[in-house]
């Protein structure tokens, strides 16, 4: 994630300080990850004996900072999901199916899904009873579910999606435009408009396909397998084949100019950008994406997915670009070179390599803004040791030593200045340590150790001292874990 010229990192981060207190001005307050939205439950499907009773898995993968986002019990492997959007009314029809392997022996389990409404759910072919309270939706399956069967669950479900907002309009979710919708899921908000196990640590491929009014487009994530009009409406079908946590999957509904072309490693690219953006006008930031992927494959390693690509959205209210997988998004008013780099970084930390937990959120925020230190320092402007003394400089009062990268005190810090900052402040620290070309050979082998899976502070930290032959500690001590300005 990268703030926009409308908001520096510190504005986003003082936004963010205040992340807990929301408004409720027609929109879903923040805090659907942290219990339910009011006491009321609705079931629907059939009822009676046919259904097991007895305890359903986790309602919550146990994240530090937000407990009840995700589930126990189960790994999703695949979503499909089937979309139809109505601008006008600002509608949202869904079908989701979630091909998963239960964990444990289960006789219910959860879903993640807020302020839609469910009509209906099967689980392998037979209608199962459904619970919805608050952010938690719970499926019955007419058969106990024994450990490590796959199973698919269907949930067909309808409504006018409610993004969540905060303090000061920054939001998240589904984000309704002028003319269509752009999804934003960092941290909590896709569950705003698909069910599922919305935790970063259970990643799975995805189909999604969307039907919009002939005249939009819909763009998503990975490839585009087909578009398809019948009558006044179209159907747009992507396909993300490696797996992708669920934050950084993506609906853009809009008009958009496609561009398309290939890396020079062969890599398709295709782009949409908001045909209302005056952005980029003579082609500069675009022209240079091949130029970046081929810098940042020099620098981290092969690219980690089959297809790449921007979006950049003219619509209001996003405030910040984020690092959706495949294809970024980026609003027109930063779409900026370092933006792009800051995000395409993301590919590799954060989507390839993704966080375990929140708390692991400097693993991403840090690789990519020393991927920006390290763009300027490649392209003739300033190094990163000038960029990791500018920010050194900063009195010991400032925002950017208001606690260690590895340890944000809450969920409201887990996007503020020390987890972008002094996260890349940690990297430089271990570049010094290792050497240049140490440094280089240990992000790619780290990004190539952790391809598609996930790492936490601990899995870095071994790494980085397995790598350089020696314990790192006063590394770790002063700068990753340490209070206040390290001397």
């Amino acid at each position: 994630m990268k703030t926009s010229g409308r908001l520096t990192a510190l504005a986003v981060a003082l936004l963010l300080a205040a992340l807990p207190a929301c408004s409720r001005s027609g929109e879903r307050a923040a805090g659907g990850t942290g219990g339910s939205a009011g006491p009321q439950t609705a079931r629907t499907g059939a009822a009676g004996p046919a259904f097991r009773g007895g305890h359903p898995a986790a309602a919550g993968a146990g994240d530090p900072y937000f407990p009840e986002l995700g589930n126990g019990g189960y790994d999703v492997s695949h979503y499909a999901l089937t979309l139809a959007y109505d601008p006008d009314s600002g509608r949202l029809e869904g079908t989701a199916e979630i091909t998963a392997k239960a964990t444990e022996d289960l006789s219910a389990f959860h879903l993640d899904l807020l302020g839609m409404e469910v009509s209906g759910a099967t689980v392998d072919g037979h209608a199962a009873r459904v619970d919805q309270d608050g952010q938690e939706l719970t499926l019955w399956p007419r058969d106990h579910i024994g450990k490590g069967a796959a199973f698919r669950g269907v949930v067909r479900y309808a409504g006018t999606p409610e993004s969540i907002v905060h303090d000061h309009g920054w939001r998240e979710g589904w984000l309704r435009t002028d003319r269509g919708a752009v999804a934003f899921g960092e941290p909590t908000g896709s569950m705003t408009w698909f069910p599922g196990n919305h935790h970063p640590s259970d990643k799975a491929s995805y189909d999604i396909t969307v039907t919009v009014p002939e005249g939009l487009q819909a763009i998503s994530n990975g490839q585009l397998r087909a578009r398809r009009t019948s009558g006044d409406r179209a159907t747009f079908h992507w396909h993300q084949a490696e797996p992708m946590a669920s934050y950084v999957a993506t609906v853009a509904i809009g008009s958009y100019d496609i561009k398309t072309s290939k890396t020079r490693s062969g890599v398709p690219v295709l782009s949409a950008v908001d045909t209302t953006a005056r952005v980029d006008e003579d082609g500069t930031v675009l022209g240079r994406f091949p130029e970046i992927m081929e810098w940042a494959e020099g620098r981290f390693g092969p690219y980690p997915f089959a297809t790449a690509g921007l979006i950049v959205d003219q619509a209001a209210g996003i405030p910040y670009a984020l690092e959706t997988q495949t294809r970024p998004t980026i609003p027109a008013d930063a779409f900026h070179t370092t933006n792009v780099v800051h995000e395409m970084a993301h590919q590799w930390f954060g989507n390839s390599v993704t966080p375990r937990t929140w708390r692991d959120m400097w693993l991403n925020e840090g690789f990519a803004t020393y991927a920006e230190w390290l763009w300027t320092e490649d392209h003739g402007g300033a190094t990163a040791q000038e960029h990791f003394d500018r920010n050194h400089a900063k009195a010991a009062d400032d925002h950017a030593w208001d606690f260690p990268p590895a340890e944000p005190p809450s969920a409201s810090d887990i996007s503020r200045q020390p987890v972008y900052v002094r996260g890349a402040m940690v990297l430089h620290r271990v570049r010094q340590a290792v050497g240049d070309e140490g440094f280089r050979d240990l992000v790619r082998g780290w990004a190539l150790r952790h391809r598609h899976g996930h790492a936490s502070t601990k899995d870095f930290t071994a790494y980085a001292e397995a790598r350089a032959g020696r314990d790192l500690d006063p590394i770790w001590d002063a700068w990753l874990h340490g209070d206040g300005k390290p001397a």
